[in-house]
């Protein structure tokens, strides 16, 4: 699936994230690829995207590849130990993550076309 190689690891990727409140936040961050089905991202410098994620765990996702786009939305967990973080520090560069996020992709859309994909 193309939208999928949007994803893979090393690839930049623009994570929002919103407070109970409503308050948006987006930050750039670096893909780790899928483990068990889910897309992995290490928290390194991003204290108010992770309080935002533990106030209101739904996710937005836009990544672009060869020119197309696509909105992922889903729901983020944070691991500050375990499996996925272990798996986080391995693939990651200094600065290492504190945390990893996993997110549970539920829908995709592909933004050129105006149509859900996934």
């Amino acid at each position: 699936m193309a939208w999928k190689d949007a994803l893979k690891e090393r690839q930049n990727i623009v994570l929002a994230t919103s407070s109970k409140d409503g308050n948006p936040r987006a930050i750039v961050v670096v893909s780790l690829g899928f483990i068990d089905g889910k897309l992995l991202i290490g928290a390194c410098l991003m204290k108010k995207s992770l309080e935002n994620i533990k106030e209101n765990n739904k996710v937005s996702i836009v990544a672009i590849k060869d020119g197309e786009y696509y909105r992922i939305d889903g729901e983020a967990t944070i691991y500050s130990d375990g499996k996925y973080l272990e798996i986080a520090i391995r693939k990651s560069n200094p600065p290492l993550p504190k945390a990893a996020i996993a997110i549970d992709i539920k829908e995709v859309f592909d933004l050129d076309k105006e149509k859900k994909v996934f």
